[in-house]
């Protein structure tokens, strides 16, 4: 194990995010560069328990004392190739992933816990600089042909997979470039997209082949995909927004989160030849939506230069202590502060919009809010408690309902559950033979280390399909809801 004593001599240190008044002057990643020598001493607090706890908060199942360990003891390359044993991509996870694992931690019963989510993080950063990420053909092909639809993380796990059994694998991909959310929904500060496309060429070397710029359903009709495919796994993401019914929403400069992020992406990669259509310079931004999204917009909105930005949240103010009600080693609903909300920007709890104002152009100019509380499970107005406040753009950050139900999904025959998600088996089969489903597809929205998960035990499930036995590891299995957060 690492050191016996390191979690009690040694407190929790994090990396340090660059000073506010620099980072949000660029699109860059807001993480300053943490020394080796003291990520060493933070793998050393692991305690290697004798039940880790930290296996039963990932999906992924990583294994994470013994990578701990392995970086302890400066075995680089070791460490990485137990960490590539449970995740295709843990440069991902260690940006975008909120940690379950880290709020598992036996540590943090009485201390702060391991900073797994920072270990993982250099381990695969060390890796790639080392040269130790190869690519990994398959030795020998099946004959086998697998269409992915949807480039997201699910998908690529899938595919990644799917490639080294041997089979012959295709992603589709709608947009221009593969990636899915973590390309245009992700903004660059929190992962720059160089670190995705350094992923995709590993995966092209491997022998994965991409179709961008392909509308499935249009310019490939589900009939010729069954034709041309011995297997199809879906992985088009929940992409169904959710939307507010209020007087007002028709006008001007209201718009769902994922119709602004990708201009900021596009702003930042500097691939725009002018101002991007929605930009918020010297605007005052509201956000509807008190999550991880609604921070991106909002990040998003400080970087384009916005004169305020306010997000806005039905729910109270989380408390910033674990409530009793999820003990550990449950994820805890508490107070969390993103990099985002350090930069600016105003939070508003338990609010509702009541309305959206509008000019003489058709444009919206304000909302009116009004304070909730909850009774009996239900939310009721505070009387008196009403105000407006300025708003030249609004953005809709409050989630996703299920996956479009395109044309696609028409032409296959897939059936849909009761919460609207493509509907599937144990085997993560839909109703149609041969294809599957993986990730906020079936699941539901949900964690990008859950959509890996979902794409490596898909994979596995095709795999055994396609030639009646499998080597691949499949982590979880699509009833698995014991740890959503």
């Amino acid at each position: 194990m690492a050191d016996p004593k390191g979690f009690l001599t040694t407190p929790r240190e994090n990396p340090k995010r660059r000073p506010v008044d620099v980072r949000i002057k660029d699109w860059k990643e807001v993480y300053e560069p943490q020394d080796f020598a003291v990520l060493q001493k933070q793998a050393s607090r692991c305690m290697d328990c004798g039940i880790p706890f930290c296996h039963q908060g990932c999906p992924l199942g990583n294994l994470i004392p013994e990578w701990n360990d392995l970086i302890w003891r400066g075995e680089k390359r070791e460490a990485i190739d137990r960490l590539h044993a449970t995740n295709n991509f843990p440069e991902f996870t260690g940006r975008l992933c909120p940690a379950p694992c880290e709020t598992a931690c036996v540590v943090g019963i009485s201390e702060d816990p391991v900073t797994i989510k920072q270990v993982e993080l250099r381990t695969i950063e060390e890796a790639f600089a080392n040269g130790n990420v190869k690519p990994m053909p398959s030795e020998r092909l099946t004959g086998k042909t697998v269409a992915v639809i949807g480039s997201g993380p699910a998908g690529l796990a899938a595919a990644q997979q799917l490639t080294r059994a041997g089979h012959t694998v295709a992603v589709y991909e709608r947009a221009p470039k593969p990636g899915g959310l973590l390309r245009y929904g992700i903004p660059e500060f929190k992962m720059e997209k160089s670190i995705l496309d350094r992923r995709i060429d590993q995966m092209v070397q491997e022998g994965t082949r991409f179709r961008n710029n392909v509308n499935v359903g249009v310019d490939v009709t589900g009939t010729e995909l069954r034709t041309r495919y011995d297997a199809i796994v879906l992985a088009v993401g929940s992409t169904n927004w959710r939307d507010i019914q209020a007087p007002g929403r028709e006008l001007k400069g209201i718009y769902q989160a994922m119709e602004f992020l990708p201009w900021g992406n596009k702003q930042g990669l500097g691939e725009l030849e002018s101002e991007p259509p929605i930009n918020t310079a010297g605007k005052h931004v509201v956000i509807l939506g008190g999550g991880d999204t609604g921070a991106d917009c909002l990040g998003t909105s400080i970087r384009q230069g916005a004169a305020s930005v306010t997000q806005l949240e039905i729910m109270p103010r989380p408390t910033e202590e674990r409530p009793s009600s999820q003990p550990w080693p449950t994820y805890p609903m508490i107070y969390r502060v993103s990099s985002a909300h350090e930069e600016s920007g105003e939070r508003l709890y338990a609010v509702s919009t009541e309305e959206f104002i509008g000019d003489e152009n058709g444009n919206v100019k304000a909302l009116k809010i009004v304070e909730t509380k909850l009774v009996d499970g239900k939310f009721e107005k505070v009387p008196g408690s009403e105000k407006t406040i300025p708003a030249d753009f609004v953005f809709l950050a409050m989630g996703f309902i299920g996956p479009e139900k395109s044309e696609f999904l028409k032409q296959l025959e897939v059936e849909f559950d009761d919460r609207g998600n493509i509907k599937r088996d144990s085997k993560f089969c839909t109703s149609q033979e041969g294809i599957f489903v993986a990730g906020d597809a079936g699941r539901g929205q949900s964690l990008i280390v859950w959509a890996i998960a979902e794409g490596r035990s898909a994979a596995a499930a095709v795999d055994e399909f396609l030639m009646d036995e499998t080597q691949l590891p499949a982590p979880i299995l699509p009833t698995d809801r014991s740890l959503t957060v």
